[in-house]
């Protein structure tokens, strides 16, 4: 059975962090996010349901590197 992904948000944040990343749902809850953090030069994975299938986290870290660039910032 194939799992429904319903809306994706591409979003940056300069508050706490600064980078940009994708917020993933599914039946309109938050399932996850990837993030990609340009200070620190991470790119790192929060979940917010149990049990994700792997199925699923492999489809939210596609879409992640299909909307998100890769590369970090420089800052000089």
């Amino acid at each position: 059975m194939k799992e429904i992904i319903d809306r994706v948000i591409i979003a940056s944040d300069i508050n706490e962090r600064d980078g940009i990343g994708v917020e993933i749902y599914r039946n309109d809850e938050l399932i996850a996010e990837i993030f990609r953090d340009d200070t620190d030069k991470i790119r790192a994975i929060r979940v917010f349901k149990e049990n994700i299938s792997v199925e699923l986290m492999e489809e939210c870290i596609k879409i992640f590197k299909k909307e998100i660039p890769w590369e970090f910032i420089k800052y000089d």
